[in-house]
């Protein structure tokens, strides 16, 4: 069995749609998947749906999270956050929202490893500091006292990413972690990223909207439209050829920088008329409660 290994997954807003669509997908030890879409697709909700941070609005009625061979969803609520808290973490994309603005760096980095892991508060101060080395920040004594507001958007990111890795956990949810940042430091942290995840031999889901991210660290892809999986496969199989028509117009809409004069171009509405209607038809076929 894969390492996280997803099967049949579905979710549903309360008295509204069904969210995510039997949903299946394995992650190996190591590995980095993509999942790509358009906002709305499914993508984050899959991340929270691992991680048990799904709003209280959202119910998941159905499926499997397996995660090293053991089904998160038939564990109660306090086993599964133990081994949640263990095993697994999230690089969040708002650095700004997601670090505490009254709390110093320091603590925000430590406190899961002393709280969750029980780790001695020396320890753990001595592990962020070999973490912010890790992430390549300089006088890491006085970013550990700092505020967030001190920081810049790279610095807060690289945080983020050093208290994801604080741990070793095995599975990280990375989501959108670099939406927030110019184009110039998100090449930065997508390289750092992928250099962390291969020295730790960290798996990693990587939510993006962004192929070309993408193309840049992980080894296989699903894309996803209306909480539905319509294309998986590898990277080298997808950018060669990629079998669903969704696919291969979202390939064909990412803007090409080799070509800058060339025009864009939108998914065609025939694709978007074809993909609907296999979401139609799977819907018909479902049923619950």
């Amino acid at each position: 069995m894969s390492f996280l290994s997803i099967r049949n997954l579905s979710a549903v807003l309360e008295g509204g749609p069904r969210l995510l669509r039997s949903v299946s997908l394995d992650l190996a030890a190591g590995e980095v998947r993509g999942l790509v879409g358009e906002s709305g697709a499914g993508k984050s909700m899959i991340g929270k749906a691992i991680l048990g941070t799904l709003p209280r609005a959202v119910s998941i009625v159905e499926g499997e999270i397996w995660l090293d061979g053991v089904d998160l969803l038939r564990l109660p609520p306090a086993r599964r956050r133990q081994i949640i808290g263990a095993s697994a973490a999230l690089i969040p994309q708002d650095p700004l929202t997601a670090l505490n603005p009254s709390r110093r760096i320091g603590p925000q980095i430590t406190d899961r490893l002393v709280h969750i892991l029980g780790w001695p508060r020396a320890r753990a101060e001595a592990r962020a500091l070999d973490l912010l080395a890790e992430v390549q920040i300089d006088n890491a004594p006085r970013v550990l006292r700092s505020y967030p507001h001190e920081l810049s958007g790279g610095m807060r990111q690289r945080i983020l990413i050093a208290a994801a890795f604080a741990a070793e956990p095995k599975l990280i949810v990375a989501d959108e972690p670099t939406t927030a940042l110019d184009v110039t430091v998100q090449k930065q942290i997508l390289r750092l990223i992928k250099g962390m995840q291969e020295r730790h031999s960290t798996a990693i889901l990587f939510v993006t909207h962004d192929l070309g991210v993408v193309s840049k660290v992980c080894d296989h892809l699903s894309v996803l439209y209306q909480g539905k999986v319509v294309e998986d496969a590898p990277m080298r199989r997808f950018f060669a050829a990629p079998a669903h028509p969704y696919a291969r117009a979202l390939l064909a809409a990412t803007p090409q920088y080799t070509d800058p004069e060339g025009s864009l171009l939108p998914v065609p509405d025939a694709v978007i008329a074809q993909v609907r209607a296999e979401v139609a038809k799977a819907d018909a076929g479902w049923s619950h409660g």
